[in-house]
C-alpha cells in the first residue's frame, strides 16, 4: 500500500470510528459490537505507525492517551468561568424569581438543568476541530488538559460543522466506573477516592493521559461561552445548536414557563436522582432568554440570571458500637464500622466501611464514639467525622491484628499499599468470597446461590472451590437447613443452566484482578474462545483498545498460574461453555423479542427496580439507554411516565406496559 492509498484508508477509518463513537458515547445507542470497533481502531493504529506522516492530533487514536506531560500549561479564559449563587429552599428560589421579575419587565421563562458533580471544563473548537480544553481553575486562569480531554470519548474531536466556538460543561465519572475504580484501588491496597467528583478531577489532572483514558469519564456540555453573532435567542436554542454540532447535552434538561414549574422540577428530582448513572448534587436554573441574561448582567462573582439549587445532604448522628474485619477475595482485610441502626436517606444503615487502618487513624475513630454518618453519593454509607467533644472517656482504641482473622496467617502490607493483606492462597475467607463473586449477577448469575447459601455450603464442607458447585449432590443438599426438594431442584437446575453462559460471564466470574464485567466482554468478543485467551501474550492484550498495562499483566499472570489452568480444565470437563456467543446475547436470549433492541425505561415499575429491569433486558439481549431517540426500538413505561413517553409517542416508538414486559421476562 502506497502513501496515497494509506491516507485514503486512514480517513475512511477515522470517519467510521467517529460515527461509531458518537453513537456509542453520545447517543448511547451502539451500532456495532465492541470487537468490531476495536478491530477498526487497531487497523488505524497500524496504518499510522506504518505511515507516521498520517498521524493527526484529531485522530480517534488519541483517545488511547499520548506520552506523559512534564506539567500543565496555564490557560487564561477570555470570558471568565464564574461560579453560581446558591439556593437551598423553595423560599430561596422564589426570592431569586422575584429579583428577576423586578429587573426584567417582559415575561420570563427558565431552563432547568441537573447540576453534575464533576469538573468544569472549557472546550475550544477552531473550524470544527478540537483545539484546546482547560479546567475552570480560579475562573480566570485554568490548566490546559487537552491531552486528557481527548481521551473522553463523548467529547468529539470534530464537530459536524466547521465552526469556531468555545463551549463549557462538566466532565464526570459515572457511578459504576467510580465503584470499579475504588474496588480496584482497594484490592490493590491503595487509597480510595472519596467520591466520583474527586475521582474525575484526579483523573483529568494526571500528567499521563493513559491514566485518564482508563477511567471511563463522560461529559455534558451546557453553555456556549460567546454567541458570536449566531442569532441564537435563547439558552434552549443554544443547547439545540450544540446538540446539532454533535456535542453531548443532558437529555433531562427542561424548559419551565414559571417558577412554579421550576419548583416542581426540583422536587421531582429529589427522589429520581437516585436512578441516574451519575451523581447530581442539585439543579441549575437559568433565565432562558439570552437578551434577558445580558440585561441582568453579573455580580463580581456570579451571573444574576442563574442560580444553583443544592440538594440537602442528609447527615445523621449515631454510635459506632464496634469494628469488625472481613477478608476479600484478593486477601485485603477491610475494617467495617458496626453502627447503632439509623435511618439515612430513606434506608436503615447498620454498618459502614472504614476501608483501612490509615483512615481510622486519620479520622481518629474509636469504638463507642458518636459519629456523623451520610451516604457518599447517596449510595454508600460513610463515617464523615467523629464528634470528639461528646467523648466521656469510655471509648476504646481499635488496633488492627497482625494475623488474618479467617486463617491465622500473618498479614502483610505490600510496598506502596495502605491495606493489610492475607497472602495465603488457601485462606477460606478468600475462597468463599471468590465463590460469591463467581455466582453473582454480573458473573455466572446462578439464581438461588446467594451469599448465605454459599456460606452454608462452606460450613458443611460441600464446596471449597468453584468447580465444586458443579459436583453438588442432591441428597447432601437436602440435609441442609431450609433446603427442601423444590428449592434443591431449582438450585441444581440453575447451576446446570449456567454452564451455557457466554464466555464473558465466565471470564468475569474467575475474578481476574482488574478485569471488570465490561473488560470481560471485550476480551470475549476479541478472542472468542477461552483457549485463545489463555494463549494470548501481553502484546496481544495491549493491542486491544481499552486494555492497559496493569490489566494485561494481571491476565497473563493469571493464566500462567498452574492452579488457574487446572481449574479451567476441570470446568471444561464439567461441561461449561468456553466460547463467546455473540454481541448482546446470553444463553437463551436469541428468541427474545428484545434481542438486539434498544430499550428505554421510564416511570416507576411495580415489580422491578430500575437496576433489575435493566439487567433483565440485557439478559434477553437488549440494550438499555437513558434517552428516547429515533434509534429507540421499545420504551417500557411504568407509572407516572413523563416526557420520555411523550417523545416516544411522537416518534412512533413501540410502547410496552409493565405487564407485557413481565410476560417477555418470563418467556411467555
Amino acid at each position: 500500500m502506497d502513501v496515497k492509498e494509506a491516507e485514503k484508508k486512514a480517513e475512511e477509518l477515522r470517519s467510521i470510528l467517529e460515527k461509531y463513537g458518537h453513537y456509542y458515547y453520545v447517543l448511547d445507542a451502539p451500532l456495532v459490537p465492541d470487537a468490531e470497533y476495536d478491530q477498526k481502531m487497531q487497523e488505524l493504529i497500524q496504518l499510522e505507525e506504518t505511515f507516521p506522516q498520517l498521524k493527526s492530533s484529531h485522530s480517534p487514536t488519541v483517545r488511547i492517551g499520548g506520552p506523559p506531560l512534564d506539567a500543565f500549561e496555564k490557560v487564561r479564559h477570555d470570558i471568565p468561568m464564574m461560579s453560581l449563587s446558591n439556593a437551598f429552599s423553595e423560599d430561596d428560589l422564589r426570592a431569586f424569581d422575584r429579583r428577576i421579575q423586578q429587573a426584567v419587565h417582559d415575561p420570563v421563562s427558565y431552563i432547568c438543568e441537573l447540576k453534575i458533580d464533576g469538573l468544569a471544563v472549557a472546550l475550544t473548537y477552531e473550524n470544527g476541530r478540537f483545539l484546546r480544553g482547560a479546567t475552570r481553575g480560579d475562573g480566570t486562569t485554568g490548566e490546559d488538559i487537552t491531552s486528557n480531554l481527548k481521551t473522553v470519548r463523548s467529547i468529539p474531536l470534530h464537530l459536524r460543522e466547521p465552526v469556531s466556538i468555545e463551549v463549557r460543561g462538566e466532565v464526570f465519572m459515572p457511578k459504576q466506573s467510580f465503584a470499579r475504580l475504588n474496588e480496584a484501588k482497594e484490592n490493590a491496597g491503595e487509597m480510595l477516592f472519596a467520591n466520583p467528583r474527586n475521582a474525575a478531577a484526579g483523573s483529568l489532572r494526571q500528567l499521563d493521559p493513559k491514566v485518564a483514558a482508563e477511567r471511563n469519564l463522560d461529559v455534558f456540555l451546557y453553555a456556549i461561552a460567546d454567541d458570536k453573532g449566531r442569532g441564537l435567542a435563547s439558552h434552549k436554542e443554544a443547547l439545540s445548536f450544540m446538540k446539532e454540532l454533535g456535542l453531548k447535552t443532558n437529555p433531562e434538561t427542561k424548559h419551565c414557563e414559571n417558577i412554579d414549574e421550576v419548583i416542581d422540577y426540583v422536587n421531582s428530582w429529589m427522589e429520581k436522582r437516585q436512578d441516574l448513572h451519575y451523581e447530581t448534587d442539585g439543579i441549575v436554573i437559568k433565565v432562558n432568554s439570552l437578551r434577558q441574561q445580558q440585561d441582568l448582567g453579573y455580580t463580581a462573582k456570579s451571573p444574576r440570571w442563574a442560580t444553583a439549587y443544592k440538594f440537602p445532604a442528609e447527615e445523621v448522628v449515631t454510635t459506632l458500637e464496634g469494628i469488625t474485619l472481613s477478608v476479600g477475595r484478593t486477601g485485603v482485610v477491610t475494617p467495617t464500622a458496626q453502627l447503632r441502626a439509623v435511618q439515612v436517606a430513606g434506608t436503615t444503615v447498620r454498618r459502614a466501611s472504614l476501608h483501612n487502618e490509615d483512615l481510622i487513624r486519620e479520622k481518629d475513630i474509636k469504638i463507642g464514639d458518636q459519629v456523623v454518618v451520610k451516604k457518599a453519593g447517596d449510595i454508600i454509607p460513610e463515617v464523615v467525622r467523629v464528634l470528639t467533644e461528646l467523648r466521656d472517656g469510655s471509648e476504646a482504641e481499635f488496633v488492627m491484628p497482625e494475623e488474618c482473622p479467617a486463617c491465622g496467617s500473618g498479614l502483610v502490607r505490600l510496598e506502596g499499599e495502605v491495606a493489610l493483606r492475607c497472602v495465603n492462597p488457601q485462606c477460606p475467607a478468600q475462597m468463599q468470597e471468590a465463590l460469591i463473586h463467581f455466582v453473582s449477577r454480573d458473573a455466572m448469575n446462578i439464581d438461588g446461590l446467594g451469599e448465605k447459601v454459599i456460606q452454608q455450603l462452606f460450613r458443611h464442607h460441600l464446596v471449597g472451590g468453584i468447580d465444586d458447585l458443579y459436583k453438588l449432590d442432591k441428597e447432601e443438599l437436602l440435609k441442609l437447613e431450609r433446603m427442601g426438594e423444590k428449592s434443591v431442584n431449582n438450585l441444581l437446575e440453575a447451576i446446570d443452566a449456567s454452564k451455557e453462559n457466554s464466555l464473558e460471564k465466565l471470564i468475569f466470574g474467575l475474578g481476574i484482578r482488574f478485569v471488570g464485567a465490561k473488560a470481560a466482554r471485550t476480551l470475549a468478543e476479541h478472542f472468542e474462545t477461552m483457549d485463545a485467551l489463555r494463549c494470548a501474550s501481553r502484546e496481544d492484550l495491549l493491542a486491544i483498545f481499552e486494555i492497559g498495562d496493569k490489566m494485561a499483566d494481571s491476565i497473563v499472570s493469571f493464566f500462567e498460574n498452574q492452579e488457574a489452568a487446572d481449574l479451567i480444565d476441570r470446568l471444561l470437563a464439567l461441561g461449561l461453555n468456553m466460547t463467546y456467543k455473540g454481541f448482546g446475547k446470553t444463553a437463551g436470549s436469541t428468541t427474545s423479542s428484545l434481542n438486539g433492541k434498544t430499550v428505554v425505561l421510564t416511570g416507576t415499575l411495580e415489580n422491578f427496580s430500575r437496576k433489575d429491569a435493566k439487567e433483565t433486558i440485557e439478559m434477553l439481549g437488549g440494550k438499555v439507554t437513558g434517552s428516547v431517540s429515533k434509534n429507540t426500538d421499545i420504551i417500557v413505561a411504568g407509572k407516572e411516565a413523563g416526557s420520555k413517553l411523550t417523545k416516544a409517542q411522537e416518534l412512533g416508538v413501540e410502547i410496552w406496559e409493565e405487564a407485557q414486559f413481565i410476560e417477555e421476562a418470563n418467556g411467555s
